[in-house]
């Protein structure tokens, strides 16, 4: 029965944008100063009902439920989503809806509606929700790989918690990798794009969805001209594997790689730096079964160009695990082949380790694992799991958040923070660094003694 169901909800997907109707595209507007600029009042007008706003809440034990049953939950974070399918398929993006107890979707009409996820990938940071619903205006998926930089797009989402917000700009750079997401090559854009607009759609000015909205690039935690998009066609191809078989999988390579200078190009007997220069090649991994070796530099996959090292890792996650690829590598001066099976990356797994309980706080706690930390660009963190009354709910902390930081001292799994948990004195108050959706702040944290119980 779930096999059928979830082939009838791909076939839909699939479907969905064959037979919608072409949007309106935006309307050009009058020449300023010889452009033409584009206006995107009917296309706003047309596409703003398929997107939808996220509110997450986080998640309560049975047992520490207020007896009050019309007491509502404290909110967690907002993001936004758009509408795929008419019977209710949603996308959005991981981390809008990670660690979330519950899950609200609000559409254009004022509607609210309980959502429940269907599957997440940390790694592209894509999440697919479904509410039960029939005949929503559906989104029309456009095609990433026909964008060009200096191309017209318009974000709508709830930047703040400002619902229904519509921004424009143009595309910066195509292909771009950032350092802790680099299966994904990223949209960059100059639209404004904030908090809260996570998860949103990204149109072309043909009302198509390109792209969605996943983060910037700021010193402030606010919009500074770089904002960033998954292309739809890197999400989809995440969106059919979750809606086949709950969840997604990515090849893997097992090397690590660099950019090429000039004066390495030239070393190496290049005339341009092309190609990305492995410079491990991991023991068991698929390139070292393959005899890849550190110094080689691949310059083609099945016949496409690596122009930098950064194009690598993006077709090799796209690529399906244990599929057999071809290699163009530049070794000691002369080019050859390299024939390989890719490897299944461990996306799959669960998004943290095994839980670990702190009475003395009050939290459950787990490790993040190696895909999520990099989908969320952090470097170690502790995923709280679970609250009970006591410090760390006084202090604000909620099921879903991060901990980043423990009074002078950065956390980078939950055996540290138990390690200086159990070395801290009593009625010590600290400041805790915690992320929440999209947002950093600090929380103080008053310590109690280590027998007072977590549940009074």
């Amino acid at each position: 029965m779930k096999s059928r169901r979830a082939a009838a909800l791909l076939a839909l997907l699939v479907t969905v944008n064959a037979g919608a109707e072409t949007p309106p595209r935006a309307e050009a507007a009058v020449p300023i100063l010889g452009m033409v600029l584009p206006d995107f009042a009917a296309l706003v007008r047309s596409q703003g009902p398929v997107v939808v706003n996220i509110h997450t809440f986080p998640a309560q034990p049975a047992d520490k439920r207020p007896s009050n049953a019309a007491a509502a939950p404290h909110e967690q974070g907002v993001g936004s989503g758009f509408v795929v399918a008419p019977n209710g398929i949603i996308l959005t993006n991981s981390h809008v809806v990670l660690g979330a107890g519950k899950i609200t979707v609000r559409f254009a009409d004022k509607r609210e509606q309980r959502a429940r996820v269907l599957g997440v990938d940390p790694l592209t940071d894509v999440a697919v929700l479904k509410v039960e619903a029939d005949h929503l205006p559906t989104a029309t998926l456009g095609d990433s790989s026909q964008l060009a930089v200096g191309q017209w797009v318009l974000a709508i989402g709830a930047p703040l918690g400002l619902e229904r917000t519509a921004t424009q700009g143009i595309i910066s750079a195509l292909g771009r990798s950032l350092p802790s997401d680099s299966y994904v090559p990223f949209i960059q854009t100059d639209v404004p794009i904030n908090p809260g607009n996570s998860g949103g759609p990204l149109f072309d000015v043909q009302g198509r969805v390109v792209g969605i909205n996943s983060q910037i690039v700021s010193n402030t935690g606010g919009y500074m001209g770089l904002s960033f998009a998954i292309p739809i066609n890197t999400a989809i191809a995440v969106v059919r594997q979750i809606l086949a078989q709950g969840h997604a999988t990515h090849g893997w390579l097992g090397v690590s790689a660099q950019e090429l200078s000039q004066e390495l190009a030239h070393a190496y007997g290049l005339e341009l730096p092309r190609g990305a220069l492995i410079t491990e090649a991991r023991p068991g991994g698929p390139a070292a079964q393959a005899g890849l070796q550190p110094g080689d530099i691949v310059l083609a996959l099945d016949g496409v160009a690596i122009v930098d090292s950064a194009d690598l890792p993006p077709m090799i996650g796209a690529s399906a695990p244990d599929s057999e690829h071809l290699l163009r590598v530049l070794r000691e001066g002369k080019v050859g082949q390299i024939r390989l099976r890719i490897g299944e990356l461990g996306t799959a797994e669960k998004l943290a380790g095994p839980r670990k309980r702190l009475a003395r706080l009050g939290i459950g706690v787990s490790d993040l694992n190696e895909a999520t930390r990099q989908a969320l660009s952090l470097h170690g963190g502790v995923l709280v799991e679970e609250v009970a009354p006591g410090p760390a709910a006084s202090a604000g902390i909620q099921a879903g958040d991060i901990l980043l930081k423990l009074g002078r001292h950065p956390l980078e799994n939950s055996a540290q923070l138990l390690e200086l948990d159990a070395g801290l004195s009593s009625g010590l108050t600290l400041p805790v660094l915690i992320k929440r959706q999209d947002n950093l702040s600090f929380v103080p944290l008053t310590l109690t003694t280590a027998e007072t119980p977590a549940n009074p």
